[in-house]
């Protein structure tokens, strides 16, 4: 019954349908800094009003700040679900353990190469062109709340620009997103 639960609040942060997938396995970020060091940063970006716990409202907000709609019912489902202590909030480690458990190696659902392509688009600067460029990185970091000067838009593709173009191509983006 448990894994039935999570399931459903799972879908809601399945590395297909989130863009803020971290593999438990993945390494150190850029700058030097650890896993928890980057999930207290997104959690920072779901709880807009720094008290430390994520709402239902705050949970939605985030989700459509991606290109997301989540009905209100599902939110308060999947905040359900993963609420340890019953205020119906989830606070970091909450939140930890949600992306610990979804990053866990599980099988990749069916439809995720699709999601993938979704979330390329939504960072491409020009719709249909098949690049991300450092603009179109800013752009949407931006609207996740995270303000990156064009230098270090540049860096972070620098760091997956396998053929030196300067940008990402779809290839290019499932590697950093796998």
């Amino acid at each position: 019954m448990a894994s039935v639960v999570m399931s459903k609040a799972a879908r809601w942060f399945s590395p297909k349908r989130s863009k803020l997938s971290l593999p438990a396995d993945a390494p150190p970020a850029p700058g030097g800094r650890d896993r928890m060091e980057v999930l207290w940063e997104v959690f920072r970006h779901f709880d807009q009003d720094r008290d430390g716990r994520i709402s239902c409202n705050e949970l939605r907000a985030s989700f459509v700040s991606i290109g997301e709609e989540m009905p209100v019912a599902a939110a308060e489902a999947a905040i359900a679900d993963l609420d340890s202590d019953g205020d119906r909030l989830l606070d970091f480690e909450d939140f930890v353990r949600l992306m610990e458990e979804r990053g866990g190696g599980k099988a990749a659902e069916e439809g995720e190469e699709e999601e993938l392509r979704k979330a390329f688009e939504m960072f491409e600067a020009v719709k249909g062109s098949g690049r991300i460029t450092p603009r179109g990185l800013q752009r949407m970091l931006s609207r996740l709340g995270d303000e990156r000067s064009m230098e270090e838009c540049k860096a972070m593709i620098r760091a997956y620009d396998l053929d030196g173009d300067g940008e990402l191509d779809f290839h290019e983006f499932h590697q950093m997103m796998n």
